[in-house]
């Protein structure tokens, strides 16, 4: 059941909007269950350790501390 919450949609809208929802409601029920979902590249974590760290220098010692 869909509500209208706010608004007076014209019937164009609503059947637009019932389009869309009954659509990724079709996909969401054609992929099997137990399948795997494809990795969003912004969760992927082999993207944050695609760079190596750079290694400090023999006198990163002296950049430790900036007094004020």
């Amino acid at each position: 059941m869909i509500k209208v919450v706010r608004g007076n949609p014209t019937p164009e809208e609503l059947a637009a909007a019932l389009a869309v929802v009954r659509a990724r409601a079709a996909a969401a029920s054609a992929v099997p269950p137990g399948a795997p979902t494809p990795r969003d590249s912004w969760s992927d974590p082999s993207r944050i350790a695609a760079h190596s760290v750079p290694r400090p220098g023999p006198v990163s010692w002296t950049r430790t501390y900036w007094p004020g």
